[in-house]
């Protein structure tokens, strides 16, 4: 990784959409050989949202707009416009904007390609550090996984898990189907005994339940899938609200929401 300095302009703009503004924000080209970009395309300079402050000015700052709540919007115009100094530093390694949930989605499956994905958790030149929550290793009784990342802690049974991504606690029933998913896993543990009576008072343990397909979808934590759900946006929708059901449709994506319940045999 290379970086160089340069200055902020006199103003920060999101999302700018004119053609003067972008031209403005295009990486010059004698920048190329210097970073040792090789890459036809037309690259542009965009904040990647991370800030190094020194502790007296942003605390001068908050103190001083104590309406203010966004970074780029608010404090960065603001220390522009009295004559800090700032700097901009240019990063030309990895980095994905995931403000949507469809960005948010394609960044966690791209952890899965192969053989060389944009990012990866096994580059020894660029560790990730995280704290340790001293789970015991995942349980795979005669599933099929492939083109997968699973996260510790979790049981999968009989089940086919193609091109997903699956948090820590992860449970996943026989004869299911996970593909093209995000699964966040789940903050605890429910034991053979707690989900066995959970069944017998009509309820659904956490994880997703027997004879159920997931595709292309987002389970966040903790979401309870009955069983022989089919959850595959079925009428091929792109924007949906159903909170009322405990899921969301977001860029054609079926979302459900932490805590959900899906009960038995529903379509979604």
């Amino acid at each position: 990784m290379r970086s160089v300095t340069a200055r902020f302009s006199s103003e920060t703009l999101e999302k700018p959409k004119e053609a003067a503004i972008l031209d403005s924000l295009r990486l010059p080209k004698d920048w190329y050989a210097e970073l040792e970009i090789q890459d036809e395309r037309e690259l542009f300079l965009a904040s990647m949202g991370i800030y190094v402050f020194s502790r007296d000015t942003l605390f001068d700052l908050l103190a001083k707009n104590p309406t203010a709540t966004d970074f780029g919007k608010e404090l960065i115009p603001e220390a522009l416009k009295r004559g800090d100094h700032l700097q901009s530093f240019l990063f030309d390694d990895y980095w994905e904007d995931i403000g949507t949930i469809g960005a948010f989605y394609e960044a966690n499956l791209a952890l899965t390609d192969q053989p060389n994905p944009a990012f990866s958790f096994y580059d020894e030149q660029f560790p990730i550090y995280t704290r340790p929550r001293y789970l015991p290793p995942s349980k795979m009784l005669d599933a099929q996984v492939t083109q997968s990342i699973i996260g510790e802690g979790s049981m999968l049974k009989a089940c086919s898990i193609h091109h997903c991504v699956l948090g820590v606690r992860t449970r996943v029933e026989d004869e299911v189907v996970l593909q093209d998913s995000l699964v966040m896993g789940a903050d605890y543990f429910e034991s053979s005994e707690e989900r066995a009576v959970l069944r017998e008072r009509g309820g659904t343990p956490v994880g997703v339940g027997r004879g159920t397909t997931v595709k292309r979808a987002i389970l966040d934590k903790n979401v309870r899938i009955g069983r022989d759900v089919t959850i595959v946006n079925k009428d091929r929708v792109e924007e949906a609200d159903r909170p009322e059901l405990g899921f969301y449709i977001r860029n054609g994506i079926v979302v459900v929401v932490k805590n959900a319940t899906i009960a038995d045999g529903t379509v979604i």
